[in-house]
C-alpha cells in the first residue's frame, strides 16, 4: 500500500502544479511507475476542467467558457502537455532524420511548426467542445481527460524510451505496466466515459486508442520509440480526436 500511494503521489506531482510533494517525500523509483496512475490523475484534471466549464458557462458564451475551462487546466498542469505538443510539432515538422528530430524536440525554443500546431490544436479544441450541447460538453470533458491519458500511457508498454536516462525530465525512465496496474489504470480511464456518456456515444471510446495506435506506429517508424514530449502530444491529440468523434456522433444522432 505505501508503494502504491507513492506512485500515485508521484503521478500527481508530475502531472499537476499542486503541492502534493509536501505531503510526503516520494522516492525517485516511484516516478518510473507514474504511468500506472495517469488515468487516475485524469479524474482530477478532467474534473476540474469540467467544473470550471460548468461554472463559466453561467456567465459567458459557450466558446469563452470552453477557453476559460482549458486555461484552468493549463494552469493546473503547468502546460506540461502543451509544451510536449509544441516540441512534437517542431521536431517532426522540421526534422528529416531521427537525430535531427530528437535534437529539435530537445531545444527549448519554439519554432514555426510548434506555434502553428498549438494554435490549430487550440482552435479545433475550443470549436469542437463549444459546438456540443452544454451538458454533453461537461460530461465529455470530464470523461475525455482520463480516457485519453490511459490511451497515451500505452506508449510506455510498447515502445522504448529513445533518450539517455540522464536526459529524462523526471530523472528516470517509465516502466511498463504490470497486469494488475494495467487493469486498474483501465478502470480509471474507461469508467468515466461509460458512466457519464449515453450508450449511443460508447463507440467513440475506441477513438483515442485508434489514434494512439496510429501515433505509436508513426513514432516507431520515425524515431524508434518515444520521448516525454511524445507522451504529452499523444495525450492531447487522442483527446482532441475523442471530442471530434463525439461531435460527429452527436451530429449523426440529431441529423
Amino acid at each position: 500500500m505505501p508503494r502504491m500511494f507513492d506512485r500515485l503521489l508521484a503521478a500527481l506531482t508530475l502531472l499537476t502544479r499542486l503541492p502534493f510533494w509536501r505531503l510526503r517525500r516520494v522516492p525517485t523509483e516511484a516516478f518510473a511507475h507514474t504511468t500506472d496512475w495517469w488515468s487516475a490523475v485524469g479524474w482530477l484534471t478532467g474534473g476540474v476542467t469540467a467544473c470550471v466549464l460548468w461554472g463559466a458557462a453561467a456567465w459567458l458564451p459557450a466558446d469563452l467558457a470552453v477557453v476559460v475551462a482549458f486555461v484552468a487546466r493549463v494552469l493546473l498542469t503547468g502546460a506540461l502537455h502543451e509544451d510536449g505538443l509544441a516540441d512534437f510539432f517542431d521536431g517532426f515538422g522540421g526534422g528529416t532524420t531521427r537525430e535531427r528530430t530528437l535534437a529539435i524536440m530537445k531545444d527549448s525554443h519554439i519554432g514555426t511548426y510548434g506555434v502553428l500546431g498549438v494554435v490549430f490544436y487550440a482552435l479545433l479544441l475550443v470549436g469542437t467542445v463549444a459546438a456540443l450541447p452544454f451538458e454533453t460538453a461537461v460530461r465529455v470533458v470530464a470523461a475525455g481527460d482520463p480516457l485519453s491519458k490511459f490511451a497515451a500511457s500505452q506508449l510506455v508498454n510498447v515502445l522504448p524510451y529513445v533518450r539517455p536516462l540522464e536526459q529524462s525530465k523526471v530523472g528516470t525512465v517509465y516502466r511498463r505496466m504490470g497486469v494488475c496496474a494495467w487493469l486498474l489504470s483501465a478502470v480509471f480511464g474507461v469508467m468515466p466515459a461509460v458512466v457519464l456518456l449515453p450508450v449511443p456515444f460508447w463507440p467513440v471510446v475506441a477513438v483515442p486508442f485508434i489514434v494512439t495506435g496510429g501515433l505509436i506506429l508513426f513514432l516507431r517508424r520515425r524515431i524508434g520509440g518515444y520521448t516525454g514530449d511524445c507522451c504529452g502530444a499523444v495525450f492531447l491529440l487522442s483527446e482532441l480526436a475523442f471530442y471530434l468523434a463525439v461531435a460527429v456522433r452527436y451530429g449523426g444522432l440529431v441529423g
